[in-house]
């Protein structure tokens, strides 16, 4: 970002993504239901095309469930080596107006465009190109959000999907004003657990929490609600973050409902998991130091880590241990899961071990087993191939949610 100037953010979020794929690569699924997931035992959907969600189908339901809503919506497999394509495509679609771009998901990002401006013209116009290039070059649409800052810009792509272009205005008494009539359920933080509470407070829109003055909103609703109320006034601060690969490598994916079968949000992480020793072997880092991260319904998040014995970037030795995190978090108190994440903390040089004079062949085999891996999967996409231990589509696999 550029000191001084008015911020200019875009939040770009592909519609339907997984399902818009699979529409998009068979015409004869175009207008109809499409579920993405798998089919037997506790399946979840994974993604829902418009079309089934007039029936009431979403993502991370019981696939059961959204059968008996819509019977005859078409249930498609998930194909996560062309998604991880055609996201690769999208990202780099935004890398053109701005280098500045922070993906979210596979299928949602933040761009800062505030010193793309001279170049390529004011926020609507680079949002336009986007939409446009999205259209053109992938077959896909997506939904745009502009405005002065990262929360506005989010809450913006989600007024008029899919296929929209919203614009938020940049003056802060007007953006207030643009605001104040938006449920209080669409501040981020703000489940179904905590509404009632703000409810019981008199606090139903986002005007009803810049009338309360911020004492009195901290002592009736917490210490949170002070940045709630700097956000429903339209204040958010955050930068547009691309620098946190430098210090590791992190995956992360949210359903829209709280998933409550615990082997589903692990097959999640299993795929999480891939993709982020893939990045890692790409940018020639290793690791010691992994985190799962872990959200609930009420958005309490908690972490948990471990370091191993000696820096790796191999697939099963990392896989290992964020599974086993997640398991003995999972034997012991399991609620229902609505985010899960893996970070990978960066090996620093002092904190490497001295080389071993002899390899292990079985590490050897797993570091060719690695190569060729990542040689499949950079021919013909991420999810070509996976390591063992993943329930496969068809199945009783859930996968990663794409927002929506």
């Amino acid at each position: 970002m550029q000191v001084g100037l008015p911020r200019t953010i875009l939040h770009a979020d592909l519609d339907a993504f997984f399902a818009s794929v699979e529409q998009l690569d068979d015409p004869s699924l175009r207008g109809r239901p499409v579920l993405v997931g798998g089919t037997s035992g506790r399946g979840v959907v994974a993604a829902a095309s418009y079309e089934s969600r007039a029936f009431g189908c979403r993502s991370a339901m019981p696939m059961v469930r959204a059968l008996q809503l819509c019977p005859h919506a078409v249930v498609v497999k998930p194909r996560f080596g062309r998604y991880s394509e055609l996201s690769g495509r999208f990202m780099e679609i935004l890398g053109r107006c701005s280098p500045l771009v922070e993906p979210l998901s596979v299928d949602e990002a933040f761009v800062d465009v505030t010193g793309s401006r001279l170049l390529h013209g004011d926020g609507p116009t680079i949002a336009a190109t986007v939409r446009d290039a999205t259209r053109r070059e992938l077959g896909l649409t997506v939904s745009v959000g502009v405005g002065p800052n990262k929360f506005v810009a989010k809450l913006a792509s989600d007024m008029r999907k899919p296929d929209g272009l919203t614009v938020a205005p940049s003056d802060p008494a007007a953006l207030a004003d643009w605001l104040a009539p938006l449920a209080i359920e669409r501040m981020w933080g703000i489940g179904p657990k905590t509404a009632p509470r703000f409810h019981a407070a008199g606090v139903r829109t986002f005007g009803d929490l810049q009338r309360m003055p911020a004492e009195e909103a901290v002592a009736r609703l917490g210490d949170h609600a002070a940045a709630m109320r700097e956000r429903a006034l339209g204040r958010d601060e955050r930068e547009v973050e691309t620098e946190h690969e430098r210090k590791g490598v992190g995956h992360e994916t949210t359903f829209h409902e709280d998933v409550a079968d615990p082997e589903s949000v692990l097959d999640a992480l299993h795929a999480l998991a891939e993709s982020a020793c893939r990045r890692l072997r790409a940018s020639g880092g290793t690791t010691r130091r992994i985190t799962v991260k872990i959200r609930f319904g009420d958005f309490e998040t908690i972490t948990r880590s471990c370091t191993l014995e000696s820096e790796t970037d191999g697939t099963l030795a990392i896989l290992g241990a964020a599974k086993g995190l997640f398991r003995r978090w999972a034997e012991r108190e399991f609620v229902p899961v609505r985010l899960v994440g893996i970070r990978l903390e960066r090996t620093a040089p002092s904190d490497a071990p001295p080389a071993s004079l002899f390899a292990d062949p079985r590490e050897e085999r797993e570091r060719a087993i690695d190569r060729v891996a990542d040689a499949i999967s950079g021919k013909f996409g991420a999810g070509a191939i996976a390591r063992g231990g993943q329930r496969r589509a068809g199945g009783q696999q859930s996968a990663p949610h794409s927002s929506e």
